[in-house]
């Protein structure tokens, strides 16, 4: 497992796909810190994760998951993969967390927005690392989506198209219908940027990943029976 997540570590950050998402990221970052913070006049970075999950999210999770296992199927490298000695589950989280780790980067990048508010006021540390716990949550469940559908199909961009279908369906789904509203995504993230740790929030974001952790798991142990 150790091995597969190096090996993806090194995908991110020995080509331009690592650093390409952390300048996204950090773009987001700023301009939303300056619309929440500066022009509302708030020390309250609540607003700036929160924002940055709902739109940076859409355009982030499809660039780091849409190789994931669609690019090992193209060059036929997924039938080593499935036949080694690592386990299905070890070599889906390998490449999971290897993902997460790069938007962890992100976040302890995005401190320095912590850092300018206290020039100018007094932020609350504790509200600023529950937002942020948050959001580690909410990347850990869209990225287990986008890793479910790198693995239905070998074709990247087909990848990146289904992840953010199926994210803005997700993340705006209380906007789109009353009935969806309990599936929202952003909803369960809600409380996390206005500081409050919510164990339904965060059960609920585990459970969605789970579930498309789980599905990618038995879509590769079938792929694996096939061959």
């Amino acid at each position: 497992m150790r091995a597969i997540f190096k090996k993806e570590l090194k995908s991110y950050f020995l080509s331009p796909i690592g650093y390409v998402v952390i300048g996204i990221f950090l773009l987001c970052f700023s301009v939303f810190f300056f619309l929440t913070v500066f022009s509302q006049g708030t020390v309250d970075l609540g607003g700036l994760y929160y924002y940055t999950a709902l739109y940076g999210l859409i355009i982030i999770v499809p660039i780091l998951t849409m190789r994931m296992f669609a690019e090992e199927r193209k060059t036929g490298t997924e039938q080593l993969l499935l036949t080694s000695s690592v386990s299905i589950f070890k070599i889906v989280m390998a490449k999971l967390l290897a993902a997460l780790f790069v938007i962890l980067v992100t976040l302890v990048i995005s401190l320095m927005f912590f850092a300018i508010i206290s020039f100018l006021g007094k932020p609350n540390i504790v509200t600023t690392l529950v937002a942020m716990l948050g959001f580690v949550l909410i990347s850990l469940a869209t990225l287990s989506v986008g890793m479910f559908a790198s693995s239905i199909t070998e074709n990247q961009i087909i990848a990146g198209i289904i992840t953010i279908a199926f994210l803005i369906i997700s993340l705006f789904a209380g906007n789109i219908h009353q009935v969806l509203a309990n599936f929202a995504l952003i909803d369960f993230y809600m409380p996390f940027a206005q500081g409050v740790i919510s164990i339904e929030s965060t059960i609920s974001l585990l459970l969605f990943a789970f579930v498309f952790i789980s599905l990618t798991i038995i879509v590769l142990q079938r792929r694996k029976l096939v061959k």
